[in-house]
């Protein structure tokens, strides 16, 4: 007899094109589930959701919830919204995109990737492995995989590798057999208020940990050592460049296609050496991610030589340092990069294996609370940049007011990072300046969490 899983349940999504959101939505179609969502504008995740005909309502409005059951809220949606006024006066349930993911993976094995940099790119990076170990896992991640197209995909197997937001805490709400923890950094302190805060709430997570589980935390990271003291749950390795680590970094080389390193492991099961790990990625950052997603695999039983390949197969996450084209010599690439940690990494990688070419940043901030929490931290991010072109930021429905003047903001930057700067005042002008000056051994970096992905896209057939 065939069951269909909530027969009568109709599942509304609030803010259904955000990356977070439309892979639950994904997930939940392709578990049986009937689901629909809202959106105020169309993009390319809303474009992924209708080609598996999940109907979509542009613009928020309370007729859009009429025949709904139940009700899963974006973090980004504001409480005056007029369906979740409506879902209240007719007192539906309703869930935030945290909690419902929680119900979905609870009877699944999770691997759980939390921190607040390198989530992405590290999920993807234990799928690229699972895939090659044919384990076929569920993934839920935060940037659409090259490899299929999407950011979900529902797996057969009992797997769930899962990107975890600890933007708005709901992290916590997911539970997990094995877990990375990336690094902790000042972010999302609108919602923590502090960092102190934040690493509570890291430490509530690693307590968490089961004891048929693990979790990986990278060792070198200041925050991490720091809530690792704390914890009273101590059902965890680590991983890194330091000595000290379980699974330590060593020999490492940074070519501009790929980079190597060896895997020295020293953990109670196993005293072992995996060598030259190649991994088609820039950076030292993506170097620790690409070791954390070494460890979870080796620790879960998969082979040194299945590891190997699938790292080698990794075909990338879309706006992680994707090469985009090639004008009059100068090379332009897309970057997700929206925080000074973020932005100071990508740099150095790149600084590190384009040493003659000339590296112009095309930045658009993300948030004006973003940047007024962390001027002083984007003024110094630059230093291995040449020069830095200035987008005005990108707001993300942020009506505040800086408390500073945008031009005293470049100057800073001028200041501490010691480069060349360019005020731009809108994608035409970027365009018009570009037309000029793309040309010869110059590297350009789009860089941002806002529109400017479609700005340096556009240039191909602009300048």
């Amino acid at each position: 007899m065939k069951i269909n899983l909530g027969k009568t349940e109709l599942i509304h999504f609030v803010g259904i094109g955000g990356i977070g959101m439309s892979g639950l939505a994904l997930i939940m179609k392709g578990l049986g589930f009937k689901v629909q969502g809202s959106d105020i504008s169309y993009n390319k995740n809303i474009e992924r959701l209708k080609k598996k005909k999940i109907p979509i309502y542009l613009g928020h409005n309370k007729r859009n919830i009429k025949k709904s059951t139940i009700l899963v809220i974006s973090s980004a949606i504001k409480k005056n919204n007029p369906e979740i006024i409506e879902a209240k006066k007719l007192k539906l349930a309703f869930y935030t995109r945290g909690e419902m993911l929680g119900h979905i993976v609870s009877l699944m094995r999770n691997v759980v990737v939390t921190g607040s940099h390198g989530k992405t790119t590290t999920t993807s990076l234990i799928s690229s492995i699972f895939a090659s170990a044919k384990l076929d896992p569920t993934i839920i991640n935060g940037g659409v995989l090259n490899s299929f197209g999407n950011s979900a995909k529902l797996g057969k197997s009992n797997w769930c590798l899962i990107e975890s937001d600890e933007s708005d805490g709901s992290f916590l709400k997911i539970p997990f057999t094995y877990s990375i923890v990336t690094n902790i950094d000042a972010e999302h302190l609108d919602y923590y208020k502090s960092i102190n805060n934040l690493k509570k709430n890291f430490s509530e997570f690693l307590e968490k940990t089961p004891s048929l589980g693990k979790a990986f935390i990278c060792i070198d990271e200041k925050n991490n050592k720091e809530i690792l003291q704390k914890i009273k749950n101590k059902n965890y390795y680590t991983y890194g460049i330091s000595k000290n680590s379980n699974f330590r970094i060593k020999n490492i080389i940074q070519k501009k296609n790929f980079s190597q390193f060896d895997m020295y492991i020293n953990i109670s099961a196993s005293k072992k050496i995996i060598k030259k790990i190649k991994i088609p990625l820039l950076g030292l950052h993506n170097i620790k991610n690409a070791s954390a997603a070494v460890a979870v695999s080796f620790s879960i039983g998969i082979s040194q030589n299945i590891i190997k390949k699938g790292l080698l197969k990794y075909k990338g996450v879309q706006r992680r340092f994707n090469y985009l084209f090639e004008k009059n010599n100068a090379i332009f690439f897309d970057d997700y990069a929206h925080h000074p940690t973020e932005i100071v990494s990508v740099l150095e990688g790149v600084k590190k294996v384009y040493k003659k070419e000339e590296i112009i940043c095309i930045f658009q901030p993300h948030r004006i609370s973003r940047v007024k929490n962390l001027k002083i931290e984007f003024s110094k991010s630059f230093k291995k940049a040449d020069t830095v072109l200035l987008c005005p930021i990108y707001k993300a429905s942020e009506n505040l007011k800086l408390g500073f003047s945008y031009n005293s903001f470049a100057k800073l930057i001028i200041k501490n990072s010691s480069v060349k700067l360019i005020n731009i005042k809108s994608q035409k002008s970027l365009t018009q300046l570009l037309k000029k000056t793309a040309y010869g051994e110059k590297i350009y970096i789009g860089m941002g969490a806002g529109s400017i992905s479609n700005w340096i896209r556009n240039l191909e057939n602009n300048i």
